[in-house]
């Protein structure tokens, strides 16, 4: 009988519905009317969270036992192929929530409907379920396991999963909140791709890292629209403009694929007059040229639409045209903001 334990026993030591129950992605159609155990309405494969028949039971099956961990004893025993543990509580009603949750976790499985898939181990090892062997008997008070796989990594992954569901009973929600690492890997370390740049797009300014596959991906055809004000030391690059570089290199290669975009940039409170020519910008601040234009001129030729705010720009004693080149001068920070909303672009705030 192949069932991924791991899941089963999950048992007492689920966490909460929004990072345990999780589901992932199905094989197939779904089955319609299919009962499910006790002669409960089954789930459709390929269901997520919170959109079949059995989530709300399950969820609250999840928070009942996470709750009541320390009234949970677990016993585990390594196998070299894997593992032998006993999950039971002297408390009957929370031995029959154990059962319980065992029960439709195995249905779960059976209809591959995976949970915990943000969790690296989870995730592993939902991948090698036909590799797992499984023998599960109900005790009076609990449930027993025999673990098994002739596949090494395999029973690796079980084994290092048994020690995670260990501390769901030892620490219950504290435990829960964690990702835990897969065997061999190095969780310390994020999912690089030594092949792609720290700055793909912006030269020296604005690094990332590679995340192909974190969730939440740059979306192409994004427009966002970045509402700098934020000031600082004249004779410095303003830190606004790092930021929005990093926008840049995200969109162009933080993600799994890079993905068009478009950011429009407005200038105006304390961040107006960074955008003043050299000689503008010397004669303002006693300076050596604006060090905010080589990165100024990057933005620009990578594509982003860069304005400043006309009734800002004045009433600070400079005029439209000591504005660098490539800047354009709106009316007012106002009417720009509001016409690129209108436009469709997302609004993101960037000030002190």
């Amino acid at each position: 009988m192949t069932r991924l334990i791991t899941l089963i026993i999950c048992v007492a030591l689920l966490v909460p519905t929004p990072l345990f129950a999780q589901q992932g992605q199905g094989r197939g159609p779904g089955f319609g009317g299919r009962r499910g155990p006790g002669g409960g309405q089954g789930m459709g494969r390929g269901v997520r969270h919170g959109n079949d028949d059995r989530y709300d039971e399950d969820h609250e099956v999840f928070q009942y036992l996470l709750q009541n961990h320390d009234q949970i004893t677990r016993n585990v025993k390594e196998l070299p192929d894997g593992v032998e543990t006993l999950t039971e509580s002297d408390v009957p009603e929370i031995a029959a929530k154990i059962k319980e949750h065992v029960e439709w976790m195995e249905y779960r499985i059976e209809n591959t409907n995976p949970i915990r898939m943000r969790d690296p181990l989870f995730a592993e090892i939902f991948k090698h379920t036909d590799k797992i062997k499984m023998v599960r008997e109900n005790t009076q008070k609990g449930v027993r396991v025999i673990e098994t796989s002739d596949d090494a990594y395999v029973a690796k992954l079980i084994q290092a999963h048994a020690k995670v569901l260990t501390g769901f009973v030892e620490r219950g929600f504290a435990e829960a909140m964690k990702n835990h690492a897969v065997p061999g890997k190095d969780a310390s370390k994020p999912h690089t791709n030594p092949s792609t740049a720290a700055h793909p797009v912006i030269a020296d300014h604005g690094s990332v890292v590679k995340l192909a596959d974190a969730t939440q991906q740059p979306r192409p055809g994004s427009m966002i629209l970045v509402d700098l004000t934020r000031g600082g030391d004249p004779k410095q690059l303003n830190a606004g403009l790092e930021t929005v570089a990093k926008y840049v290199n995200i969109y162009a290669g933080a993600g799994t694929e890079p993905a068009d975009m478009q950011i429009a940039v407005v200038f105006h409170g304390d961040a107006t007059l960074t955008v003043l020519n050299p000689d503008a910008y010397a004669a303002e601040f006693n300076t050596n040229g604006n060090p905010n234009l080589a990165l100024l001129r990057q933005l620009h030729e990578s594509g982003v639409e860069l304005y400043v705010c006309g009734q800002s720009l004045i009433s600070k004693g400079s005029q439209p045209q000591d504005v660098v080149v490539f800047v354009e001068t709106a009316v007012s920070a106002l009417t720009a903001v509001v016409n690129l909303q209108a436009d469709g672009y997302a609004y993101l705030p960037l000030g002190n």
